[in-house]
């Protein structure tokens, strides 16, 4: 495996990263930036500015600046308080496929799951969430990137409502926090507002959809991990951790830019070139990682990259962690026989930008007479 790669889209020179030590390097390197332009999505500067610039395409100072604000309102404190509710949400969703033969266990439980919780915990009305639904799946698809504008059209005047509700009646959700936090004199703008909720909605619940079915289908893959993991729960600790390195549920980093040319690893990145890390190569690196690409449930020493590194690395993890780690302790303890549907050979995974199982049919109960 090269360490870094060149290759060529579009008439553009593209520098892919692979390797584990220079994933680190790339992801805290100061001469490479993640602001993008409206133009470069397709979208009006105004438009940008209200959903897209937001910390995963922000630089300090701003970068530091909105992260220290959004700290002092999604702490580790908060996200476990927040346990009974994803266990509760957990049981609802298992409540209406229980009985049923089969189902597909990403749209069942694996999607809904990290969207409701995102949702409660911005406050988000239930009259809202269909909105906010359609915003997400368009988001992370890119087959879909063309909608991309009308939506986030539509659904920014819908958050824009929800502000200014909050604002004039704070509740007790994420979103009043954020619209009350400061740092000193310093409050998140009305277009900053905007761009946290597009921000948590979409990094909130589709990395974590991606861990929690990719999880579940390692489990069943080989049923001593379920039976491991179902007798013995303090496992999930290290096996969570085990699931975002083998199945990185991004399995790259949005682009960035280097502003100057840097060393690299050995290789020259000139300026103007597109970064990309591959995380899923970079999580298999064997250098970093012991047989990497056999997955070890009780695995110790894990630095994976899959919440990323340096100054953006991912204020989500805690929650990411407590909902995987409720998602499976339910789902195992609910339905102790859980199998696969189909032979694994017949299952497809997504390969772009997300890594993850297009479909999981899972046996809820045993099919009569078997």
């Amino acid at each position: 495996m090269n360490e870094v790669e060149e290759s060529t889209h579009g008439g553009t020179t593209v520098v892919t990263v692979n390797s584990h030590d220079a994933a680190r390097q790339a992801l805290s390197e100061r001469a490479v930036t993640k602001n993008l332009d409206a133009s470069a999505m397709g979208l009006t500067q105004d438009l940008y500015d209200a959903t897209i610039r937001h910390m995963l395409f922000l630089d300090p100072p701003d970068h530091t600046r909105l992260r220290r604000l959004i700290s002092t309102a999604l702490t580790s404190q908060r996200i476990e308080t927040m346990r009974p509710r994803v266990e509760q949400i957990a049981h609802e969703l298992l409540d209406a496929i229980e009985g049923r033969e089969t189902v597909d266990l990403i749209p069942a439980y694996a999607w809904p799951l990290p969207f409701q919780v995102i949702c409660d915990l911005l406050g988000i009305p239930s009259s809202s969430r269909d909105e906010f639904r359609t915003w997400t799946d368009i988001a992370a698809d890119p087959a879909q990137q063309s909608a991309r504008a009308v939506q986030l059209t539509r659904l920014l005047a819908v958050i824009r409502e929800l502000v200014a509700d909050q604002r004039a009646h704070p509740g007790d959700g994420l979103l009043s926090e954020l619209i009350a936090a400061r740092d000193g004199q310093e409050r998140l703008s009305e277009n900053e507002l905007t761009s946290m909720v597009f921000m948590l909605m979409v990094a909130g619940t589709e990395t974590t959809i991606n861990l929690i079915g990719n999880g579940v289908y390692r489990l069943l893959e080989d049923r001593s991990r379920w039976d491991r993991a179902r007798v013995d729960p303090r496992l999930l600790t290290t096996a969570i951790e085990e699931f975002v390195r083998f199945d990185s549920p991004a399995a790259s980093t949005t682009s960035r830019i280097a502003t100057e040319t840097f060393d690299l690893a050995g290789h020259i990145v000139q300026a103007g070139t597109p970064v990309v890390v591959s995380l899923e190569k970079a999580n298999r690196d064997e250098n970093r990682f012991p047989s990497a690409d056999q997955l070890q449930l009780d695995r110790r020493q894990n630095p994976h990259l899959g919440f990323g590194h340096g100054i953006h690395y991912c204020l989500g993890a805690p929650l990411a962690r407590l909902e995987a780690e409720v998602a499976y302790t339910v789902l195992m303890t609910r339905f102790p026989s859980l199998d696969l549907a189909v032979p694994a050979s017949e299952l497809t995974w997504r390969h772009d930008f997300m890594h993850c199982l297009h479909r999981l049919p899972v046996r809820v109960r045993a099919t009569p007479g078997k």
